[in-house]
């Protein structure tokens, strides 16, 4: 075994690790942080197979966007993973052998890539091109379709997902943004005719008082 070999294995070993941990810490703080330390070796893997694109979009994106807006509302609402993992044991077999049926299903799906005897030689044009170039060149030709058709699912699970959440709550108020903008002045102000005040004389205080008073 060489030196990328054992780099390679130690960094697989730390995600496995830190996947490990996100579905069994008990507090929801460390097992976000326990992802940002899964994503971070994941994109070290990519650097060891020369996907530096993949690699600093995986740091950008996960690690210093999405994970941090996850962080950022799992502090503020101060979850507490107590109440969601009542129950976890007990559904644990189901979901371990959910996993491995996926695992099994994927490995037999990418099994016919990885049987490359050796890596494809790129030619001197292509090596100037670049890593990234390249890549674009290889999703929006050869895999358009593929693509597309990802970003419809997508699409889809965008919409579902406001759909699910989209409802009226009574204990919440909200404002129509299409009435206010038809509001009109004679909808939100009334103008009442009143009749005038007519201010009574005042009467001196000294004749409000008893006669055996005066002087």
């Amino acid at each position: 075994m060489n030196t990328i070999g054992a780099i390679f294995y130690f960094f697989s070993a730390v995600l496995l690790f830190a996947s490990f941990r996100v579905i069994t810490a008990k507090s929801t703080v460390h097992a976000v942080l326990f992802l940002v330390l899964a994503f971070a070796n994941a994109s070290a893997i990519w650097l060891l197979l020369r996907a530096e694109f993949l690699a600093i979009a995986l740091v950008l994106v996960y690690v210093g966007a999405v994970m941090v807006l996850f962080l950022f509302v799992v502090m503020m609402l101060d979850l507490k993973g107590d109440d969601f993992r009542e129950g976890f044991w007990q559904h644990m077999p189901l979901a371990g052998f959910v996993g491995a049926l996926i695992a099994l299903e994927m490995a037999l799906v990418l099994m016919g890539g990885f049987r490359l005897t050796e890596a494809p030689v790129l030619d001197a044009v292509q090596m100037k091109m670049g890593n990234t170039k390249l890549l674009g060149i290889e999703v929006y030709t050869r895999y358009l379709y593929p693509l597309q058709l990802a970003a419809v699912l997508l699409l889809v699970a965008i919409i579902a997902a406001i759909a699910l959440t989209l409802r009226r709550r009574k204990d919440s108020r909200y404002q129509n943004p299409s009435v206010q903008v038809l509001a009109k002045k004679a909808d939100r102000m009334r103008v009442v005719k009143m009749a005038p005040v007519v201010e009574q004389p005042s009467v001196p205080a000294a004749a409000d008082a008893p006669a055996g008073e005066k002087k």
